[in-house]
């Protein structure tokens, strides 16, 4: 089977990839954002099926074929709770929910085997659903790793996420994580009414905000849930985290 596998997430992307590898199949590449796919397309020839991961870093999936027209079968993977996706049960397309478990890939595969050959579904309609579903839709878990395990996350447990020496990093209530994307790519992903980026190298969770305390320059210092280190609110986010915990 050719195939090919399009996720931002690293970890979700190389668990998949194994699992598919024990099924006896080697994905053609691995590609992990918009941008990519659509040259990616325009250089190689058709795969028979893609796992396409719906909410990509630089946008959501249906942005790929507004410029690509592919007539290969899809299989989304995602994070979003069965209820937003059962639009997608129409025609070949399927839909994996992470963290994907060993009989649900299977199954999908035992499906695409029965349909194989040329598909015809409606990139309009398949458009319409993405935003009915998805639009101002945010992330709801992340998926990390736990060692030699992968682990899911409920978004609304984390405390905060901060960087540091160029990686990304959690806070939950037991440990700290690293994440596969930019605090920039975060900030489209988290609800703001619950987190606020308040400068360069972090976005708290509001109801982990255990103290606010003042400082030089009209500044805040945040004490965060589990975190030893303060945070200090930038000059320039000052008014606009104010007007946040009003709001």
């Amino acid at each position: 089977m050719n195939c090919i596998i399009i996720e931002d997430e690293k970890p979700a992307a190389r668990y998949l990839e194994r699992m598919l590898q024990k099924q006896g199949i080697k994905p053609s590449a691995v590609l992990n954002s918009v941008k990519q796919s659509v040259e990616w397309f325009k250089n190689h020839p058709e795969p028979e099926l893609i796992f396409l991961d719906i909410q990509l870093g630089d946008g959501i999936s249906f942005e790929i074929f507004e410029q690509i027209q592919p007539k290969c079968a899809i299989i989304f993977t995602t994070a979003y709770d069965e209820y937003a996706l059962k639009a997608f049960k129409f025609n070949s397309i399927d839909y994996l929910l992470k963290p994907i478990q060993e009989n649900e890939l299977i199954n999908a595969l035992h499906k695409f085997n029965e349909h194989k050959g040329a598909v015809s579904w409606d990139l309009l309609k398949l458009k319409e659903m993405l935003i009915q579903n998805f639009d101002n839709k945010y992330r709801e878990r992340f998926l990390v790793r736990a060692g030699n395990n992968l682990r899911t996350i409920e978004t609304q447990s984390i405390s905060c996420f901060y960087s540091k020496d160029k990686s990304t990093y959690l806070i939950t209530e037991d440990r700290q994580f690293p994440v596969d994307a930019s605090l920039n790519e975060l900030e489209t992903q988290l609800n703001p009414n619950d987190f606020f980026r308040i400068n360069r190298n972090a976005i708290v969770h509001l109801k982990f905000i255990n103290k606010i305390k003042t400082h030089s320059g009209s500044r805040f210092i945040l004490q965060v849930h589990k975190m030893t280190e303060e945070f200090i609110v930038s000059r320039e986010r000052i008014n606009d985290f104010k007007n946040w915990l009003e709001s």
